[in-house]
């Protein structure tokens, strides 16, 4: 395995780790003010998530700034290609940041009701820009011999797209119903899981419906073959077992059944992506690939070094951040 084998397995993992732990913040962000009844179980909602959403979200930087680093014109051509959508989303990222820190700093119902809506747009248009990116990056863009995108921003809303983005609306909202179920008591809890059993045909569907169109739009699961392997399968597999785990009381490996649905999803794109990690739709000669895409050797040798000294201490941050807020929440914490 060479180093830009390496490096696009590492930037595999650090979006399937942004997708399964920002997934379940951004469902439960959507589902605030829909759960939340009144400003006692909304700020409950929000304490649920409040010590790891901004955690997950180092996920995506690390993911970029390993874009950057290690395939520049990737990064170039993503950031160019996409930027009013990329623009829209981190203004969304912004406005969510400030609504957790600004809701509570003022007890006027139209203050908290203002920022818990910020909340809910800020979880909402990121989750499904985040469909639609990887939608167009698997179905193709329009990419000059330069490596240069030369389409639109409309380009980028294509029926495919849109499904994609309802797609990761659909799961990351079955994932935070779920989490919200693990994190709460009483009546938040059951109604989390109402929630959640409500919300598993939906993502089923648009799941199903977004792989099957996807065997006709792009060549990423239909190279895979007749026999697409143990990612694609075990996704499906997944994410039909949530419901009979819900109805049994088993939320925890609900849990991780939806967690291993976005993570075997992710691989399953990224299989079927590679050697490629963006396709041209004028023509396959075009695609930007691990090679033509990369730094340089001496450069990735350097980053393979630090990664693999920082990477762990971050992860063993991660958990052990987990393991110290891992109780149940009866109720908000005062002053928070």
């Amino acid at each position: 395995m060479d180093l830009n084998i390496f490096w696009f397995l590492l930037i595999t993992i650090l979006f399937i780790g942004f997708f399964f732990l920002e997934g379940f913040d951004y469902g439960v962000g959507m589902l605030l003010p829909f759960l939340g009844k009144n400003d006692v179980e909304r700020r409950l909602i929000t304490q649920s998530i409040g010590p790891f959403w901004d955690g997950n979200e180092v996920w995506l930087l690390t993911a970029g700034g390993a874009l950057f680093a290690a395939f520049p014109n990737w990064y170039a051509t993503l950031f160019s290609g996409f930027y009013l959508a990329l623009m829209l989303m981190l203004v969304a990222l912004i406005l969510r940041a400030v609504a957790f820190e600004f809701r509570n700093k003022d007890e006027r119902a139209v203050w908290r009701t203002f920022w818990d809506w910020m909340i809910f747009i800020g979880s909402l248009l990121p989750g499904f820009l985040w469909g639609v990116a990887i939608s167009n990056i698997i179905e193709g863009v329009p990419i000059d011999s330069h490596m240069n995108y030369v389409g639109g921003f409309w380009n980028l809303l294509n029926p495919y797209a849109l499904l994609g983005g309802l797609t990761f609306v659909s799961l990351f909202l079955l994932h935070g119903a779920i989490f919200l179920n693990l994190r709460t008591e009483g009546e938040m809890r059951e109604r989390a899981l109402k929630a959640a059993k409500r919300l598993w045909a939906p993502a089923v569907i648009c799941v199903f419906l977004f792989v099957g169109l996807g065997y006709f739009t792009t060549d990423v699961f239909g190279r895979l073959g007749v026999d697409p392997g143990i990612a694609p399968l075990g996704a499906g597999v997944a994410l039909l077992l949530v419901l009979w785990l819900l109805q049994r009381g088993h939320s925890g490996w609900a849990f991780c059944m939806t967690g291993l649905t976005i993570a075997l999803s992710t691989l399953t794109i990224f299989q079927g992506l590679f050697p490629r990690v963006m396709i041209s739709s004028l023509n396959p000669a075009w695609n930007l690939t691990i090679y033509n895409a990369s730094s340089s050797p001496y450069t990735l040798t350097i980053m393979s070094w630090i990664a693999i000294t920082f990477v762990p201490i971050v992860l063993a941050y991660q958990i052990w951040n987990y393991w110290v807020f891992r109780q149940r929440l009866q109720k908000p914490i005062e002053h928070v």
